[in-house]
């Protein structure tokens, strides 16, 4: 006798477990999409870099001041130095980044 009752409510707790399962799935499917803040530049280079893409390469206002740039490209080259791994080509852009921001452009873009 007490077999079918264990039973009948084993399916009961089942049907529930499930109901309440497809509902957060619901829920979680008709939640707001939310932006996620992206912490680097994810576009490509432009042929003649620009103070807006130095700017957005070194993390610093376009109008930072000269310390301000020397900061910046201190920490950005210290992650992407070519002897801990980093590239070369990189390492040249950010380069050339800080010499658009400072005012030393040679003229000639990068190494590559």
């Amino acid at each position: 006798m007490a077999t079918p009752l264990i039973a009948g409510l084993a399916v009961a707790a089942t049907a529930l477990a499930g109901r309440y399962g497809i509902q957060a799935w619901q829920a979680y499917k008709a939640r707001p999409i939310v932006p996620r803040m992206r912490k680097f530049y994810e576009g490509g280079f432009q042929p003649t870099m620009n103070r807006r893409e130095a700017a957005l390469i070194l993390g610093v206002r376009e109008s930072a001041n000269a310390e301000k740039v020397k900061e910046a490209h201190k920490r950005v080259m210290v992650a992407n130095h070519p002897d801990a791994g980093g590239s070369h080509y990189l390492a040249s852009k950010i380069n050339e980044a800080k010499d658009v921001l400072t005012g030393k452009t040679k003229g000639g873009g990068s190494a590559f």
